[in-house]
């Protein structure tokens, strides 16, 4: 079934019309920043990758080719913008067919050479190259492409998120030995995760990257890996999946020693596909169940979840690559302007929900919170789910990490407002006494210990135990008057205490 899906997914070459779009037909709302780019290639040393088509045994480290778009204040009434021709170059250098003639293209790579086509490879986009980057920390998103696919893939999209204000940042899908994938789709999702942490670290480099407001961006097969990243990487702070193929091929993820369902505590967003009628289900052998079935969905239960199903797009569609050049498939695909309709509003669903997760817009909150038709949306266009979290336990690891953040003080007082919002709150004895000893022998730490035990003797004021263990405290700290206290505190509580005994026989002498 697997195969199947995927099959299905990526190549919709039968039963096919050619499509007549454009660049402004899709009529994106572009925000206020002109938009620069840049595409370099950079290299991970701690692995090694073959080209494919030079047939030599030559290993050399794994290139990453960087495309990136970011908002820029340069003026460029006279720089030219890039076409659609240049994102085109862009796909040979990482297909490795760098010398291919540009009028081989549509003829080599996925899409008919017809004039249609030829004809959007003249189109204008709304990017420059190598401007200056604006002033000021931005937010950035790091985007997946598809199965095998080019960085450049969904370059209308990333135009529309820098012209406002984002940074985004891509690499082609690459297989883990060369350009394609091996049969092994879980050692694929993982070195797919790899290179999206490696443009975590390249975002890194750029001064202008704000480190606290990074997302994940994923269409197809690329969804699978970042859910993988952001499972191990707590500086991600929202996901926003186009078809994600994490909703197809769950089990894919479950094969990952990183995956866990419960760690997606992060606001996600996935946009699906339309349903695919059953005369397309029984002819391609897909089983029905794609249409209905999310695990992954079903799974989360820390983070809020928002579901969209755009009822116009297929599968392909997501991307701007796909709405531009491929075949429209007649038994079920939507007619050109309601596939171009659709992918607007999916670019303003993905801008409203980054606005709102990483710039805490609330006008933006507000829009992905209303149902579509509070926001001009037809039902026949997209329907939405929103899940909830559920109400989280409160952890003594959650307790330890703010009483850590403000430094162990006023404990008391954090404990109580802490109690007033979970009222099932439990901070176990035992804990409190570990971590009172461990900080309290550590003389860089001595002092935030007692804290924790004066927290943790008016919490458990009968335990002779606590009472030992804060006059250890004292005396490690060299205050034998407190020390002595607090031992015949703990040997009222307990007169069978050796320890207490000992030490107050050894104090009094």
């Amino acid at each position: 079934m697997r195969l199947t899906i995927l099959l299905f997914l990526i190549f919709l070459q039968t039963n096919s019309i050619v499509s007549q779009t454009s660049l402004d037909e899709i009529d994106l709302d572009n925000g206020k920043f002109k938009v620069g780019f840049q595409h370099y290639t950079s290299y991970d040393s701690t692995r090694t990758y073959s080209r494919v088509f030079d047939y030599t045994n030559e290993k050399i480290e794994r290139p990453i080719l960087v495309s990136i778009w970011y908002p820029t204040e340069q003026n460029v009434d006279d720089a030219e913008p890039l076409t659609v021709l240049d994102y085109l170059e862009i796909l040979k250098e990482e297909e490795e067919w760098e010398h291919l003639p540009n009028d081989q293209i549509l003829k080599w790579f996925y899409y008919q050479n017809t004039p249609a086509n030829q004809k959007h490879l003249t189109e204008i986009t709304t990017a420059y190259a190598n401007m200056e980057f604006a002033k000021g920390k931005l937010p950035t998103v790091i985007y997946r492409p598809s199965f095998q696919a080019s960085s450049i893939e969904n370059f209308a999209l990333c135009e529309y998120l820098a012209s406002h204000g984002f940074v985004v940042i891509s690499s082609p899908s690459r297989g883990t030995e060369t350009r394609w994938f091996s049969s092994n789709s879980a050692r694929e999702i993982e070195t797919q995760a790899r290179d999206t942490e490696f443009l975590i670290k390249e975002a890194g480099k750029f001064s202008f990257v704000d480190h606290e407001k990074i997302a994940l961006m994923g269409f197809s097969f690329g969804g699978l890996s970042n859910i993988i990243v952001q499972n191990r990487n707590d500086n991600i702070k929202a996901i926003v999946s186009l078809d994600g193929t994490e909703r197809y091929q769950y089990e894919s993820l479950e094969q990952s020693p990183f995956f866990d369902a419960e760690k997606i505590d992060v606001p996600y967003a996935h946009m699906a596909q339309k349903e695919i009628p059953e005369t397309v289900l029984k002819e391609d052998k897909i089983d029905s169940e794609l249409n209905t079935v999310f695990q992954l969905y079903d799974s989360i239960v820390n983070s809020k979840v928002h579901r969209l199903r755009f009822h116009n797009l297929t599968h392909s569609y997501f991307s701007t690559l796909g709405v531009l050049f491929a075949d429209r498939d007649k038994r079920q695909d939507k007619s050109d302007s309601e596939i171009m309709e659709s992918y607007k509003w999916a670019a303003m669903y993905t801008l409203n929900f980054l606005e709102a997760t990483l710039n805490k817009d609330k006008k933006a909150l507000g829009f992905i919170e209303n149902s579509p038709e509070n926001n001009g949306i037809g039902k026949k266009l997209i329907t939405q789910k929103i899940k909830q979290p559920q109400k989280q336990v409160f952890t003594f690891q959650d307790f330890n990490q703010l009483a850590l953040n403000q430094n162990y003080e006023n404990l008391v007082q954090l404990h109580d407002s802490i109690l007033a919002m979970h009222p099932s709150l439990e901070i176990p004895e035992g804990n409190l006494n570990v971590l009172g000893l461990q900080l309290v022998f550590n003389p860089e730490t001595s002092l935030q210990g007692i804290n924790v035990f004066l927290l943790a003797t008016k919490l458990y004021p009968n335990s002779s135990n606590l009472y030992d263990s804060l006059a250890e405290g004292y005396l490690f700290m060299g205050d034998k008057a407190k020390a002595i206290e607090n031992f015949e505190k703990s040997l009222k509580l307990n007169p069978q205490s050796q320890n207490a005994l000992h030490r107050l026989q050894q104090l009094k002498k």
